[in-house]
Formats: C-alpha cells, structure tokens, sequence
C-alpha cells in the first residue's frame, strides 16, 4: 500500500514543522512516549486472553476516575492533560461488552461496573428520549442523533440481561430516533455540533441501535426504520463499496473509525434481516478496505474514495472496528482473506498496546499510531478500548471454533459478539 502521491509531499512537510512544533509545549509523558515509539514501533506481542483482560480493567479505571465521578466512563486519558469527563454515548456502547465479556467467564464485577454505567445513563436521558451530545462537561445538553443511538445499543442490552428496568428508557430513547427520522431514512434534524455540518452515513450504526430494540421490543417501528436508514445510506454507496458523507471533518478522506461505523451498521442490518443484498453490500466495503491494508496489519487513518491512504498514520480505533467486521463477515462467508486481514488488523493493534509501565495506560489503546498522529493526538480514548476488546473475542471465538473441526464454522456471527 502506498500513500495517494496527491498527499505524500504536502502532508510530509506538514507532518515535520506540526512534529518540530510539539516538541515544545508538551508534557513530560507525551514526549517520552513519542521517543519510546521511535526506539521500537510495536511492542512484545501478549496473548489475546492477557490483553482483553488488561484493557478491561483500563476501562475499569476509566470509569473510576472519570473527572465527573459520576458512574460513566471517562471520554479518554490524555498524557498531556489527564484523564477526561465521562461520555455518555461511548458508555453507552461499552454496555454490551462488559455483559458479554462477564457472560464469558471473565470478572463478575463487569456487571456491576455496567448497571452502573446504564443507571447514569437513565438519570441523564432528556425528557423527550434523546441524549446529549459531548462529555457532561461540555454546557447545556443538547439532542444529538448518533450519541442517542449508540447509547441505546446499551439500553437494549441492559433490558435484556436485567430486565425491565432499563425499559422505559430504551423505548424512549427508540421512540424518539422514529420519530426524529426524515421520510427517506435519513436523520438531519438533530446532528453533533462535534462534527461538520451535513448528512451522514455512518449514522447507519445508530439504525444498529434500532436493531437492538427491535430484538427485545417488537411491533414499534424499530426494526423498519433502521432498515429504511439503511436503504438511504446505501444509495450514497459507490460501486467499490466506498461511502460519500462518512467522516466527522473530512468527507474527502474519511477516517478508518466512521467506515468502521458504516460497515458495522450494514452487517448488522443483515444479521437481523437476513438480506442478501446487504451482505454483498457489507462485502463491497470489506473488500475496498482490504485494498489498503499492509501486510503486517497498519491501515492508514484515512482512505481516499479509491481506497488508498492518505496519511501516514493509523486510527486505531477504526482498524479494531473494521478487523471485527472482517471476522463477523467472514463467519458468514468464508472468505478467507478477509480472516487473514482481521487476524494481521489485530495483531498491529495489539503490538501498540503496553500491558506494562503506568495505570493510565497499561491495556489502553491509543487514538492514533504513532500517538503524534492527527487523530485524538496523545490520547487513549474510551471506545477505541472497547472496540479492540471486540476483536480479540470475536478473534478468540473464530480461533476456538476453528479448532473444533467437527462443528459446522458457519455459524451466526451474532451468537459470538455482542
């Protein structure tokens, strides 16, 4: 894979003066990590069970030490400024993992840590059913359509495994997602103030959110509108499987993370619908983001609609998503190219992860590799832990049912995340 030479020698000169200029300014931590990045660009590489169980307890004390202390999970820690506020929509998507993981046999103070994080969420939900946009600490509350859907993926996978306490809010937060969608499938009314203004795919993670809610509450027009999303973001689909209208800044050039968020919102459409024109289209999009992937697993941050990179770094978060969506889509096809990438995705990612050294970051994965990168420079955040933590089960799972030749491998993806 080679950077797009339209960006190779601006974004270089550009990459060298932003690099000069930190060096002043920064903190003690962040200029260390970026000589210890330069001495060795990954680092010894943990078993996939050691590191799960690392960046789960990292998402633990990301919770404890929330600067709100108030139940949800800190948006990030950062090595020039510390650990963040809490963040309602990546808590909310948190949720799931914590259940899944503690399901799996892992520590059963992961319960625990996720009722609390959903009991926060309730207190704090709108009285029409949304939630806000940003950190707690961001001013007045605002409704924004993506943190609202993310949030109830939580909301519906705590009323499955507590029940109906978490009900009301769910179906709240679900009613006002129907209700604020325009007729074509799209939401416009209700957009972040965090990103660029205009219509967004990626938003086809929240009709995952509408999924979810269907599953446990059916007959309300979930399940339609999320498929009517769908069908609107899919007209924005270019014939490579490349998305128009997917980043929060630069639709030119999308981040890895928001065409993990596309790409997941496909798959999941069509493990609950079961459509087959869905999953060519998730495979369109699995197989352009092939195109970019090195050998050794880097994907740059940012890929052009030809599919080529186009910085010289890596999301991290984004790999962690798109290697899961690889593995879910491998689960139902058999491909094999895609398991290989997931498996290389993954393995890149966890090399970057230190599971030694300070609290703040051991199990912690960072925003951007290496962490001078553009995106969330010098800082861990939340959901790119959580999303790591996705990949290596769904890896584990994958790696497990493999090994047992005498069961059928093509299972539903669903019964092994989420």
């Amino acid at each position: 894979m080679k950077l797009n030479p339209d960006h190779t020698l601006v974004r270089g000169i550009t990459s060298r003066i932003r690099d000069a200029r930190m060096r002043y300014g920064i903190s003690t931590a962040a200029r260390a990590e970026m000589r210890r990045e330069q001495r060795t660009s990954t680092h010894k590489d943990f078993s996939i069970d050691r590191t799960i169980t690392e960046s789960l307890a990292w998402i633990g004390r990301a919770q404890d030490n929330s600067t709100t202390a108030d139940g949800g999970v800190a948006r990030h820690y950062c090595l020039v400024t510390g650990w963040g506020a809490s963040y309602p929509e990546t808590t909310g998507y948190i949720v799931p993992t914590l259940i899944r993981e503690c399901q799996a046999g892992r520590d059963p103070e992961l319960l625990e840590r996720a009722r609390r994080m959903l009991d926060w969420l309730v207190e704090i939900q709108m009285p029409g059913g949304a939630f806000r946009g940003g950190v707690t600490s961001d001013g007045p509350a605002i409704p924004v359509t993506f943190n609202t859907g993310q949030i109830l993926i939580g909301l519906a996978a705590g009323v499955s495994k507590f029940g109906p306490v978490y009900r009301n809010a769910m179906i709240g937060a679900a009613d006002w997602l129907v209700e604020t969608q325009d007729d074509d499938g799209c939401w416009r009314k209700h957009a972040t103030p965090y990103a660029r203004l205009g219509e967004k795919t990626y938003e086809t993670h929240v009709a995952w959110g509408l999924f979810e809610a269907a599953r446990v509450e059916s007959g309300r027009g979930y399940a339609e509108a999320a498929q009517k999303n769908l069908a609107w973001a899919l007209s924005h689909k270019g014939d490579n499987g490349w998305f128009h209208h997917c980043c929060l800044t630069d639709p030119v050039n999308p981040l890895t993370h928001t065409i993990g968020y596309a790409l997941r919102g496909l798959i999941e459409g069509y493990l609950f619908t079961r459509d087959a024109e869905i999953l060519e289209m998730a495979n369109q999009t699995a197989e352009g983001a092939l195109l970019a992937l090195r050998p050794e697993g880097f994907l740059p941050g940012r890929l052009d609609r030809q599919w080529r990179g186009t910085v010289p770094w890596s999301c991290l978060t984004g790999t962690a998503q798109i290697a899961a969506c690889w593995l879910l889509l491998y689960c139902e096809t058999g491909n094999l190219r895609f398991r290989e990438a997931a498996f290389a995705a993954n393995r890149y990612v966890r090399g970057t992860v230190r599971l030694d050294g300070p609290a703040e970051t051991r199990g912690a994965v960072k925003g951007s590799f290496p962490v001078s990168g553009d995106y969330l420079r010098f800082q861990y955040p939340n959901w790119a832990c959580k999303f790591f933590i996705d990949a290596l089960s769904l890896e584990k799972a994958v790696r497990e049912q493999e090994s047992q030749p005498d069961l059928a491998f093509h299972t539903a993806a669903a019964g092994l995340i989420d």
